[in-house]
């Protein structure tokens, strides 16, 4: 059973009720609605807690199931509430939300190295992409100072919808290398920064994110790290 995306209709939630539609064999949770994000796209899977009459649950992360579904996973074995129940569910909106400043932070990463990535990965106060870059960049604290310079002008994020067909037509949208498109359900989700004239990134993403840029906060470019032979690591740190 497809789960109901809640934190994509809204990534600031921090509650919401749900109900259990089944257990795996595994132990997981499986709900009709999640405000969980599952791990995917370089992003680790959401925690917090699971909360039903007479019982809670730690969550430690969330993983897509079988036809959309969300599967929760308890922290450490034990009661689990039983299909069919009602739930709360309770973020760890400080992990989540630093998730979301990092994952724009390295959209912006991609506008300033406007070379094609061949990896990445969302961590909580760090994340990193991988470019195919033969020669590290001369000016790395240029690069920070432009990545800032966007993080201050507080753009606008949001999202749009293309069809798979339009996004097909338009392969240039895609920067990473390494990760398909979330495409297959007929259309596909962008994640714009900026708009009009102030627009400075365009790209297929199915993650979280902030509203503005001005929310990710001064971030630092730690030191590049070669990967292979063209493949260079650039990582970003939060201030806090």
């Amino acid at each position: 059973m497809t789960s109901h995306l809640l934190f994509r209709d809204d990534p600031y939630l921090r509650k919401a009720p749900a109900r259990v539609t089944g257990l795996t064999p595994e132990g997981g949770i499986v709900v009709d609605a999640s405000l969980f994000y599952p791990t995917g796209g370089g992003q680790p899977g959401d925690a917090g807690w699971l909360d039903w009459d007479g019982g809670e649950v730690a969550i430690s992360t969330a993983i897509k199931g079988e036809g959309g579904a969300v599967v929760l996973v308890p922290e450490t074995p034990g009661a689990l509430p039983p299909a069919g129940a009602s739930v709360l569910q309770r973020l760890d909106w400080e992990r989540r939300y630093r998730h979301m400043r990092v994952h724009t932070g390295l959209h912006l990463l991609s506008v300033v190295i406007p070379l094609p990535v061949t990896g990445g990965q969302v961590g909580d106060r760090k994340g990193r992409l991988d470019f195919d870059m033969p020669e590290p960049p001369e000016d790395v604290a240029a690069l920070e100072e432009q990545l800032n310079a966007l993080v201050a002008r507080d753009l606008k994020v949001g999202e749009d919808w293309i069809t798979d067909a339009e996004l097909a037509a338009n392969p240039g949208l895609v920067k990473t290398m390494s990760v398909a498109p979330p495409v297959g359900q007929g259309r596909v989700r962008l994640i714009r920064i900026g708009a009009g004239a102030d627009q400075v990134d365009l790209q297929p993403c199915g993650g979280t994110h902030v509203g503005r840029t001005g929310e990710i906060g001064h971030v630092t470019i730690g030191k590049l790290e070669k990967k292979g032979r063209q493949n260079r690591r650039v990582s970003v740190f939060l201030s806090d």
